[in-house]
């Protein structure tokens, strides 16, 4: 049942403008999570007013690891505000929170970086190559603007289609979750095999018929059996040890350092 609604479509515009803020807290322990806090923190505070220990839990929530395109963040923080109005279950709401992030970082790349930064960088190199300041202005206003009118055409469509979708889909919100848990952990695991970069430059000599020899990379038999193994092996182990025995970002970065600097110098991996 919909709960009574603290936050108007004031709050929502807000929340949707602090996105250009995701990136003020960057680090490598969870990316963009503290700033996805940040961004959240004004609507979480008058939605929990008076009750500081669900809001600091809402806010240890958020901290965690994310990462996405700051120009369709809203999309993601308008739906999440409008299932937290609806006493959505935390889990559901992180599980659609990670499974839009990935789809949403490439989108909004896409159309950032490979889309309109040339576009306009291509109109705007004309008068600037002419010596016209007017170049570099055109460029920066109108990639600003079109940035900031999605920005806030992508908060009100998630706003609106949360308010639609929550109630009628209600009882279907625990598959939801599931498929979008599927999602997410299909993400991530596309983003460990192509972002962790681990081969093994060991070789050995076979004797063939014939008195010949043949050189055969150990890298090569590892593809033929299980392409991109020794990522997805060590990107358990560190799952592990995050999971199983709580480790610390920055004890997982010294691990990491000293496996490949010991591994390197055996030339067990390159």
């Amino acid at each position: 049942m919909k709960m009574e609604s603290k936050l108007t479509r004031n709050d929502y515009l807000k929340t949707s403008l602090r996105a250009f803020f995701l990136q003020n807290g960057f680090n490598y322990g969870n990316y963009q999570g503290l700033g996805y806090a940040n961004v959240m923190y004004p609507a979480l505070k008058k939605m929990y007013q008076g009750d500081d220990d669900k809001l600091q839990e809402a806010l240890q929530d958020n901290i965690e690891f994310f990462n996405t395109n700051p120009s369709l963040l809203p999309f993601i923080t308008s739906l999440h505000l409008v299932m937290l109005e609806n006493k959505t279950q935390a889990g559901e709401i992180r599980s659609i929170k990670m499974a839009l992030m990935g789809p949403l970082a490439g989108i909004g790349d896409s159309l950032a970086q490979f889309c309109l930064a040339p576009l306009f960088a291509t109109i705007g190199a004309s008068p600037a190559q002419d010596g016209l300041i007017m170049g570099p202005i055109l460029f920066f206003l109108a990639m600003n603007g079109i940035l900031l009118a999605v920005k806030l055409l992508t908060g009100m469509w998630g706003y609106k289609l949360g308010t639609n979708i929550i109630a009628s889909l209600s009882e279907k919100m625990e598959q939801i979750s599931n498929i979008a848990s599927m999602i997410g952990v299909t993400v991530i695991a596309g983003l460990a095999v192509n972002f962790v970069k681990i081969t093994t430059p060991l070789q050995y000599v076979a004797n063939m018929p014939g008195n010949e020899q043949k050189i055969v990379a150990i890298q090569d038999m590892i593809d033929a059996i299980a392409p991109r193994l020794l990522p997805v092996l060590f990107t358990g182990l560190i799952f592990y040890l995050i999971k199983k025995k709580h480790w610390s970002t920055y004890k997982l970065v010294i691990l990491t350092i000293i496996i490949g600097i010991i591994l390197s110098c055996l030339k067990l991996i390159a």
